[in-house]
């Protein structure tokens, strides 16, 4: 049986780098854990338990600033908490932040509910809440990546405010989001449909690479949907086997899903928005991440030169400075 650790019951900044399964791992090609870095599950009321990875602060914020708020980072499909602890995990770390990459259910080493698939906006997004919650003393930083962007977007709007800030069926409160690459508020119907006009064979390589899967077994095609052309051949070889062993069961039910967007608008107007795309993305177009941008009335960010998967890709850094600009905005 698995350890299930609760993170409020650990000393501040003790959390020890081991990994606390003493069962076989649920996949086959294992994630191992980089200096500093702790796998931990946090039990949901389902009784189900979520992989989280956790990496503290290594140094001091300005006295002057006060803590830094606390990173929590959603993935998205064929993903799970491995693709932050890679680069950004470290590097946010690094720069004064505790940081807490979850492994929605069904993926990576995260229970699997009953079902065909590991479930919705909202019982994803009341997860994400129910672990910020019951482990963090200050309102957080969301950081969601593609799917993971969507569901954020949908934590938003079911989100604390001034008004009905006890009511206990809505979200505990967020010093701000960053949606990267995200799917926008409308689903990724849209991206389909422009592709299938404007870009019929691209619009054929996405189908094929994300829907029947085929980017588990063509290098040239998970570099192209996932990653830069520059990316080295032995670097997603490695994230294509991840990638493989991610997702258990699909994230989301599409057409469900689909059914219940756009997602509404969000109550609290005093919550910082980053939307923050890439100019190769393969999947999220330029008019997905303009449609983000305009949603939450805010400009969206566009980097050159970086692929879909913005926390692998060989620019990484890329992106994890502008994000790290903007953290550093917020305690002004």
């Amino acid at each position: 049986m698995a350890i299930v650790l609760s993170i409020q019951h650990l000393p501040k900044m003790t959390l020890n780098p081991i990994a606390v399964l003493n069962e076989p791992r649920k996949t086959r090609v294992p994630y191992e854990l980089k200096q500093g870095q702790s796998r931990v599950f946090h039990q949901l009321p389902s009784g189900l338990n979520m992989e989280v990875i956790v990496q503290k602060s290594v140094k001091e914020k300005n006295p002057d600033s006060g803590k830094g708020p606390p990173l929590v980072f959603v993935h998205g499909s064929y993903h799970s908490a491995w693709c932050w602890a890679e680069h950004w995990l470290p590097f946010f770390s690094n720069s004064g932040f505790d940081c807490f990459a979850l492994s929605l259910l069904g993926q990576g080493e995260s229970d699997t509910p009953s079902g065909t698939v590991a479930g919705s906006l909202q019982t994803h997004a009341g997860d994400v809440a129910d672990f910020i919650e019951r482990n963090l003393s200050l309102p957080p930083v969301l950081l969601g990546h593609s799917f993971g962007g969507l569901i954020i977007q949908y934590y938003l709007a079911n989100m604390r405010n001034e008004l009905h800030y006890e009511m206990q069926n809505l979200y505990p409160k967020l010093t701000g989001a960053a949606l990267i690459c995200s799917v926008p508020p409308s689903g990724n119907s849209g991206l389909v449909w422009r592709y299938l006009f404007s870009k019929p064979i691209a619009a054929f390589k996405v189908t094929r690479s994300l829907a029947a899967k085929a980017f588990q077994t063509s290098l040239s095609l998970c570099r192209e949907t996932f990653f830069s052309a520059t990316m080295e051949d032995n670097l997603v070889l490695r994230y294509q086997e991840l990638m493989k062993e991610s997702s258990r069961v699909p994230l989301f039910d599409l057409r469900k899903l689909n059914e219940s967007l756009p997602v509404p608008k969000m109550t609290d107007c005093s919550t910082e928005i980053l939307v923050l795309g890439a100019k190769d993305d393969f999947i999220v177009d330029a008019e997905g991440l303009n449609e983000t941008g305009r949603f939450y009335n805010v400009k969206p960010i566009c980097i050159e030169g970086v692929a879909h998967d913005m926390m692998l890709d060989c620019s990484w850094g890329e992106g994890a400075n502008v994000i790290l600009s903007w953290l550093n905005g917020l305690n002004r």
